[in-house]
């Protein structure tokens, strides 16, 4: 009995010691040799998935590969998968990809992604796919467990794309009256080879009129050949050669070589510059070509209308879209879209005259343009020295000349007509006047006396009138139309003084408001090929932020006669004087008429486009107008001797303007103005001349623009030139004779 009341307590006891709180309960302490770690959660696999995707959209295949697994990047090699997605890109003809994360899955050291990819194809169309994106975390970071069907689930296994594809001819190129420009056609190099000729006279007088070249011209591109060289003379269409074949052919040392090409009508003379044209996609523009839908394999415009019109010309191209396995089998056909025809491109250009004016400009480094001056539609567009876009066919057997073209330190490349940026000279005069005429200080019958010398700026910083250096009679006292008639530097200076002392920033701002200081904006050059420049007109605030300096009355003074640090291009000086002949509005520059497919209502056509007033009112105007015209009537006028006999009414200006410096070569030949013919079927024009370093423009630029008019109203030149012996000759030819112009 006892011994079972002995249990009975030794139990209660354990079960009171079971029950208590555990705050009564010491611990006992942990073995230092032992602990329990807490997994760390890995990081979240989107984050590298969404890096793959962006990179894949801006087509950084090198980012795309750093993001691989390692084991992935030990299966493929950098470079093979940079071709694959390139490949496939270009195959795709690809512009650029969408890319949806429609749902995720992370489990441990494994996640999948499940994307939409859209793919926006220039041919064929959007293609929609989702695609599961494997990653594996390992080595500290998450990469992509790549395999070939990422790029599209139809490449599983090594398949690949073909895009077999249906590119159009190219359209042509027309005049303003449905004359080509450029044309896909067959054509016939023409050379020479100098020591098998043995009737020149007959080779020669059958070449000029083909080649549109004086005899003594021909004659001079090969006189100083070796006997058995090749000498390239130029390139002609079959149709043009076609009557005299048989007579050609049968010249001896006469070369023809046939072949199929876009050809440039009349080569240098055919508005090169202005037309353009093609060659070769380059590499560093190969991506953005295809993902406009090009194989890669064409020839794009890379000039003028050319470039400018390249979408149009170059037509819809269609393609369709094949998966090809690895052993060549066609696996399957993807997509498909049709070709369409290109649209062709009339220019507002009159290829006849444009000839003529190129002619009547001929090697002399420079430009010339002419402008219908009531709409800014561009009649002829020359920059000197030319080239002949017919030599960038390298199936053309003359393409050997285009290094010479290409090493020219003459860079007949250079648009000289909108690239190049010259003080304008005395034909900026104009602007001068009109700010004079702005400020109030001046109206038309505000005199001056002109004495050579002018010296309102201090006895340090006197100034001379053009007529001291030629040992001329100053003009005495004179009026303000006829400081431009007479282009009276002394009077311009008094001018640009009394306008700076009242507002040194109205001359700047008027000149702006007459268009310079920016591009014209002509319609046929692309913006971004930079092929038209903007020129500068120069303020304070310009010098203050250029050069560190403050403006003062001496560079005012200086830019009133376009020297200083002005800048313009020709073509913004011809439109200028357009403007001052339509009677005050400026016109963009277009290069373009129309563009139409054969048979189809254009998708565009031109429609003048007004682009700012000039800051005068009539009255003003008919004072600058009537200085113009005191140039070619008055005796006295710069330009008289030039014009004489000419029954068209003309209104210019004159220019002679030295390099920034002074002392730097000869100073350009300026001369721009337009024509009062009023004629039903002419419409009056606009034009410019501009010969780099040849001197003064009534000597040079003034003969070649009344050729230009006589070209225009006349159909032919009739005015010879003062330094030719005919038209087309030099005065003093060597024993062989020289071609135009080189006095």
């Amino acid at each position: 009995m006892n011994y079972k009341r002995s249990i009975f307590v030794i139990l209660v006891v354990l079960l009171v010691a079971c029950t208590a709180p555990a705050s009564d309960i010491t611990p006992t302490p942990p073995n230092p040799g032992f602990s329990v770690k807490t997994p760390t959660p890995l990081p979240n696999a989107e984050g590298t998935a969404s890096t793959f995707l962006d990179a894949w959209k801006k087509r950084d295949y090198n980012g795309m590969y750093g993001l691989l697994t390692p084991l992935s990047q030990d299966a493929i090699k950098k470079d093979a998968f940079l071709k694959s997605y390139s490949n496939a890109a270009a195959a795709l003809t690809l512009s650029s990809l969408e890319t949806t994360v429609l749902s995720s899955l992370q489990k441990d050291s494994e996640a999948e992604m499940l994307i939409r990819v859209t793919y926006k194809t220039a041919l064929v169309g959007d293609l929609v796919r989702e695609i599961k994106l494997p990653l594996r975390y390992e080595n500290g970071r998450w990469g992509i467990s790549w395999e070939d069907g990422l790029i599209l689930p139809e490449l599983k296994g090594g398949n690949t794309l073909f895009m077999d594809f249906k590119v159009p001819s190219r359209a042509n190129v027309y005049d303003r009256n449905g004359l080509a420009f450029a044309a896909q056609t067959e054509a016939v190099a023409i050379g020479v080879i100098p020591g098998q000729i043995t009737d020149e006279d007959k080779l020669i007088r059958e070449l000029a009129p083909l080649l549109g070249l004086h005899r003594e011209a021909i004659r001079s591109l090969y006189e100083n050949a070796q006997a058995d060289w090749y000498v390239p003379l130029g390139e002609v269409s079959s149709e043009q050669i076609s009557a005299r074949y048989k007579v050609l052919a049968g010249i001896s040392g006469l070369s023809l070589t046939t072949y199929q090409t876009r050809y440039y009508l009349n080569g240098p003379q055919g508005a090169a510059h202005a037309v353009g044209y093609i060659s070769s996609i380059p590499a560093n523009s190969l991506t953005e070509y295809q993902a406009k839908g090009y194989s890669g394999n064409e020839k794009v415009g890379r000039l003028g209308l050319e470039a400018w019109g390249e979408k149009y010309l170059a037509g819809k191209r269609g393609g369709t879209l094949y998966v090809v396995k690895p052993g060549g089998q066609v696996a399957a056909q993807l997509a498909r879209s049709e070709s369409a025809a290109g649209q062709a491109v009339y220019s507002t250009l009159d290829r006849e005259l444009q000839k003529q004016v190129a002619q009547a400009l001929g090697d002399m480094p420079g430009a010339a343009i002419v402008l219908n001056m009531n709409t800014g539609e561009v009649l002829a567009f020359a920059s000197s020295p030319a080239f002949d876009p017919n030599l960038f066919d390298p199936t053309n057997l003359n393409a050997s000349a285009l290094s010479k073209v290409l090493n020219d330190p003459n860079r007949p490349l250079v648009n000289r007509a909108t690239q190049s940026l010259l003080p304008p000279g005395s034909v900026f005069k104009v602007v001068n006047v009109a700010s004079g005429l702005i400020s109030g200080l001046y109206d038309r019958d505000t005199t001056y006396t002109c004495t050579g010398v002018w010296s309102e700026l201090g006895e340090s910083f006197k100034k001379y009138d053009w007529t001291v250096a030629k040992d001329l009679p100053p003009h005495g006292k004179i009026n303000l139309p006829e400081a431009l008639t007479f282009s009276c530097n002394p009077y311009n200076y008094h001018i640009a003084y009394d306008v700076y002392k009242k507002d040194q920033n109205l001359l700047p701002k008027t000149a702006r408001e007459f268009g310079l200081g920016k591009p014209t904006g002509i319609i046929g050059f692309l913006e971004n090929n930079n092929e038209e420049v903007g020129g500068l007109v120069p303020d304070a605030a310009w010098k203050q932020k250029s050069l560190g300096e403050q403006w003062t009355a001496g560079d005012t003074v200086n830019m009133a006669i376009g020297q200083g640090y002005l800048q313009v291009t020709p073509l913004q000086i011809a439109n200028m004087y357009a403007a001052l002949g339509n009677g005050g509005t400026l016109y963009r520059p277009q290069l373009v008429s129309k563009i139409a497919a054969p048979g189809e209502t254009p998708v565009y056509e031109f429609k003048p486009d007004v682009i700012g007033k000039l800051p005068i009112n009539d009255s003003q105007l008919t004072i600058i107008r009537e200085g113009l015209r005191g140039v070619i009537t008055n005796r006295k006028g710069t330009a008289y001797n030039r014009f004489l006999g000419l029954q068209i009414p003309v209104y210019a200006k004159t220019g002679s303007a030295e390099i920034l410096g002074g002392g730097l070569g000869t100073p350009h030949a300026w001369f721009a103005g337009y024509t009062q013919a009023n004629r039903k079927d002419k419409p009056d024009i606009a034009f410019v001349v501009v010969l780099l370093n040849r001197g003064e423009g009534s000597d040079w630029a003034a003969p070649i623009s009344r050729r230009i008019i006589e070209a225009y109203f006349l159909g032919k030149p009739f005015a010879l030139y003062p330094w030719e012996s005919e038209i087309g000759l030099t005065a003093t030819p060597k024993p062989t004779g020289t071609p135009t112009p080189k006095p």
